[in-house]
């Protein structure tokens, strides 16, 4: 095993020591107290609708599976245009992330009324069972992520005996890619599915609920109440850790392989290379579980100083990894090792930014969501138009964030060398630089996963207590836990978002040298550059081949790849919002119709049918998701045989660029909107009841599918079509039309 260093082994080591620690946190939180028996039922329907509608997804998922394994095996050993390990490298990505998903949500299922009776005890009390529930879910993320990533860099360390010396570690972390591809699946149809329950049950809930029947939020006599707290578990527990599994794994393979690419001329320290990213992440694990147990409030505390408990945990963490990445790096003795720690800290800084940027725009403590609730003193109308005015301006500062991001850290890694910038050695190694910076986003995703993950808890709990009627006091301190998490669940789709676009990005890179294992399975081992000059494929470089394929802005083929790129994000969303809209319809007729039918639900002498709708939450996400997914996975292999190589970079770019833009712009918008609504119910211009008050729950109700299904689910579309694209590289160059 002459390719596994010793250091290696604190990679699993790490992975193992993060699904301990969870399940420490799963045990913690199972021996709290439930609280009365009416919490403990009103939790037990939302924990039977969540595991009943994860069984008929994964239905669903196992199906698609089987089929684009088949074909994955059928490109494999029929065609032989691709890696024989890839269909079962991309089972298991599915099922990683599918398990990941699945213990978060089993986790925040059972933690919402724990949630609820820890806060009638006391807000830090609250807050402590909240994020340490949330914590399961960071952690059982990157403990099954670097296990995984362990498992196979063994097997295929042993089994690849075809090959040897450095190009063997290409061919290793160019078939590692592919399981992410897996993750990606799972992880769109985690959202999407998740993302349209959620929202129909939202949204029916709001209009019928607060709007016309004038009751309050999670009030039990709402038919649609437990179909929304449901939601809350599979569209933001579920799905988003599924999302940012695939970040973590994606941003980690690709930027060992693109480890691999950059050194192959230097065998030493190529192994270094592609060992680097993944022990930033082993570090990142010792040291979020170092910031998780850094979370705690006094009581009273403000929405700010909530706020800075979070805050205390993360940012420690995200310094103590800056600092540890130059020892890692300066052990590993990579050359240039200085400048790729400050590749790292600039991923680091850039997530911290975005975060900080999110929280600006969509937190009620500043003006920009201050002003959309002032916007209802003029009606509904006045409130969406300010709501897209303030996601549409924040954007600016993520967009400018990551462009500053991928500038510096492919300048660090290649020494500031500008003269030279765009050279064949600067541009792998820049390329390194700005993989591992995206691996220092996501280095401490096991804490900012946590505070994320917390949201959907907090809002749970407090849809508890107001369900069996608890004391206001104990609601206040719920609603203040849930406020916070509206705001630390917006940072986080901001994090993710950011992090999806640099993941994307290094993604685009190790297409490339997909390209180059792609010739080779077809058998071409030369290729003819423009000027006459013929290079074995083992050594083109990313110059070679973009000459090779003509992939510049001049080529047709590559500005139509980008027009459908782009044109994929909108359309994608345009898909998921109708869906959105068509299953809320039915929610909105289902609950106007036991109003009107079921005597004495008004009086709380009868109890609604819940199931009811948990079942048309449950039928309109399955049926609706199969479309978008789709799509998604279609949408590169039809361009990649129709317009070969430079089309499908086109597509690429072309999807990144949109889709980051559209994403940060929805995600925003919508947390803003549903910050206004609580801004107003905490008192201000008029309160709850108030007409101003149901102006911002139109607003909210606008924004629903923006933040939790459209928004969040384009991070995963603009990875998934890289990696399609990377798995079908082989059929790409072997059969193309133009």
């Amino acid at each position: 095993m002459s390719n596994i260093l010793p250091i290696f082994w604190f990679i699993p080591i790490a992975s193992i020591i993060a699904l301990c620690f969870a399940y420490y946190f799963f045990r913690e939180m199972r021996k709290q107290s439930e609280g009365t028996d009416r919490m403990k039922e009103i939790a037990l329907h939302v924990r039977k609708g969540a595991m009943a509608y994860l069984k008929q997804q994964y239905k669903v998922v196992i199906i698609v599976f089987i089929v684009l394994s088949l074909f994955f095996a059928f490109l494999a050993f029929g065609l032989g245009v691709q890696n024989k390990w890839v269909p079962f490298a991309f089972l298991t990505g599915g099922f990683f992330s599918g398990l990941a998903g699945y213990f978060g949500m089993k986790t925040a299922t059972f933690a919402s009324a724990r949630t609820a009776f820890a806060a009638s005890q006391s807000l830090n009390r609250g807050l402590k069972v909240a994020f340490r529930s949330g914590a399961v879910m960071g952690l059982v993320v990157v403990g099954l992520g670097l296990l995984d990533i362990s498992i196979w860099y063994i097997i295929l360390e042993n089994f690849i005996n075809d090959v040897t010396g450095a190009q063997k570690l290409v061919i290793i972390t160019t078939t590692m890619l592919t399981f992410g591809m897996g993750a990606s699946t799972q992880a769109l149809f985690a959202r999407v599915g998740g993302g349209i329950y959620t929202k129909a049950a939202d949204v029916g809930a709001d209009l019928v609920g607060k709007v016309e029947a004038g009751i309050p939020e999670d009030d039990p006599r709402n038919p649609a109440t437990i179909a929304d707290n449901v939601g809350d578990n599979v569209g933001d527990v579920a799905g988003m850790g599924a999302d940012l599994y695939e970040s973590y794994c994606g941003a980690i393979l690709a930027t060992a392989a693109l480890g691999a690419a950059a050194f192959i001329s230097f065998p030493e320290i190529q192994l270094k290379a592609v060992f680097a990213p993944m022990l930033i992440a082993a570090v990142g694990i010792i040291l979020s579980i170092i910031g998780i147990f850094l979370v705690r409030t006094k009581e009273g505390a403000s929405m700010k100083q909530l706020l800075g408990s979070l805050g205390l945990g993360v940012n420690v963490s995200a310094i103590l990894i800056a600092g540890c990445t130059f020892g890692i790096l300066y052990v590993l003795n990579i050359p240039n090792w200085f400048g790729l720690s400050f590749s790292v800290i600039t991923g680091l800084l850039a997530g911290i930014i975005i975060g900080q940027s999110t929280e600006y725009y969509t937190s009620h403590s500043y003006k920009p969501t201050q002003r959309i609730a002032k916007s209802a003193e003029t009606g509904p109308a006045t409130v969406i138009i300010s709501g897209i005015g303030v996601g549409m301006l924040s954007t600016l500062i993520p967009v400018l964030t990551i462009a500053v991001a991928i500038i510096i850290s492919f300048l660090c890694a290649t020494q500031f060398d500008v003269t030279n910038l765009i050279s064949a050695a600067n541009i792998s190694k820049g390329l390194y630089g700005i993989g591992i910076a995206a691996v220092g986003m996501l280095s401490t995703l096991g804490i900012t996963l946590a505070t994320d993950a917390y949201g959907p808890i907090a809002d749970n709990a407090g849809g508890n207590a107001e369900m069996s009627g608890l004391d206001p006091e104990v609601r206040k301190r719920t609603d203040a836990l849930d406020a916070l998490g509206n705001t630390t669940a917006a940072t986080g789709k901001g994090f993710a978002i950011g992090s999806a676009a640099l993941t994307a990005l290094a993604l685009l890179a190790s297409y490339i040298e997909e390209i180059k294992i792609g010739l080779a399975h077809i058998g071409q081992s030369t290729i003819e550059l423009a000027n006459g000059t013929i290079r074995a494929v083992e050594e083109a470089n990313i110059i070679d081949l973009m000459e090779y394929y003509q992939v510049t802005l001049m080529n047709p083929k590559v500005l139509i790849g980008m027009f459908i790129g782009s044109m994929m994000a909108f359309v994608f969303c345009g898909l998921t919002m109708n869906a959105v809209g068509r299953a809320a319809q039915k929610m909105v007729e289902e609950v106007r119709r036991q109003f009107r039918e079921i005597v004495g639900i008004m009086e709380g002498k009868a109890t609604p049918d819940y199931a009811r709708c948990v079942a048309i939450s449950t039928k309109g996400a399955q049926r609706e998701m199969l479309l978008p997914s789709i799509l998604a996975i279609a949408a590169p292999i039809i361009t990649g045989l129709i317009f070969g190589v430079s089309g499908v970079m086109g597509l690429l770019v072309g999807g990144l660029s949109a889709g980051f833009v559209l994403a940060v712009f929805m995600a925003n918008s919508g947390g803003a909107w549903d910050n206004a609504k609580k801004y107003i119910e905490e008192g201000n211009y008029g309160g709850k009841g108030s007409q101003n008050h149901k102006a911002t729950v139109v607003g909210d109700t606008v924004g629903d599918p923006f933040k939790d299904t459209s928004g969040p689910s384009l991070n995963i579309l603009i990875k998934l079509m890289s990696m399609v694209a990377i798995v079908m590289a082989g059929l790409t160059v072997a059969f193309s039309l133009l």
